[in-house]
């Protein structure tokens, strides 16, 4: 159903069974997938791409300019995988020259108020809470968990299947299967419950334990922790993407904090 009362430019591209409620504006250049259900009040921009099976709720925003100062007009793009929800006022703006689009992973859920700047790449299956906050070129990796009123400083990363604490400010790479909060920022811990939700096998997860003790409560050097690592864990394709992070990160890695006497590791 496609309300007379919204607003859809002729040159938009609209799948089969969508949804566009009254006062809604859909924009040039836009395409809008299968069964995608826009409520009133959103706005579409020119260059936005949305999936298939998405809800944008009211007042959401999806793929105005960036608030960049050194964009200057180019084509750029701002992408929603499928079956993906939007809530309330979440404002998503396309990308500038440096990746040439913005993008958002199917089955995300990016709640109320929060904010994915120019050039940001989110996973599949990402949850992001209630005002949390993205400055440009973040990149957050699959199944992770931002808590509410977090945020993340440009060009950092967020692994996959960790969990950021509430009210928390991302300024290091975060490595894949941990917990961060705290300020500053810091190691917390591996992700244990959301591991063993998404059916990682006890073993490993102690594996994965094994690397983070190594890595962050021995209190090691980077560069030596990462030699021991490589030394004393056994192959495989968890050791492979932990070290592959640590070694690609441009801004460091977050640290343990000392007072993180409890961490479950």
């Amino acid at each position: 159903m496609i309300s007379s009362l919204a607003s859809i430019h002729p040159n938009a591209t609209l799948g089969n069974n969508v949804i566009i409620e009254p006062f809604a504006v859909i924009h040039e250049n836009t395409t809008i997938g299968d069964d995608t259900h826009i409520m009133s009040h959103a706005v579409i921009m020119p260059h936005s791409r949305i999936g298939k099976g998405c809800k944008i709720f009211p007042g959401a925003v999806i793929g105005a300019v960036p608030q960049d100062l050194k964009f200057i007009g180019e084509e750029t793009t701002a992408e929603i995988g499928d079956y993906t929800t939007i809530r309330e006022y979440v404002t998503i703006n396309r990308g500038t020259q440096d990746k040439w689009k913005t993008c958002i992973g199917s089955n995300c859920l990016l709640m109320a108020y929060s904010h994915v700047a120019h050039d940001c790449i989110i996973g599949n299956n990402v949850i992001i809470a209630n005002g949390v906050q993205l400055a440009g070129h973040v990149e957050v990796g699959d199944y992770a968990n931002m808590g509410g009123l977090s945020g993340a400083n440009q060009f950092t990363r967020i692994g996959a299947h960790t969990y950021i604490a509430g009210h928390t400010v991302v300024r290091k790479d975060v490595p894949p299967f941990v917990k961060a909060g705290r300020e500053p920022m810091s190691y917390a811990g591996v992700n244990i419950v959301g591991l063993q939700r998404r059916n990682f096998t006890p073993e490993q997860i102690a594996t994965i334990s094994q690397i983070y003790h190594i890595l962050f409560v021995q209190k090691l050097p980077t560069s030596t922790a990462v030699g021991m690592i490589e030394e004393q864990i056994g192959d495989g394709e968890l050791k492979t993407l932990i070290l592959n992070f640590v070694k690609e990160s441009k801004i460091g890695i977050i640290k343990r904090s000392s007072k993180n006497e409890g961490d479950a590791d």
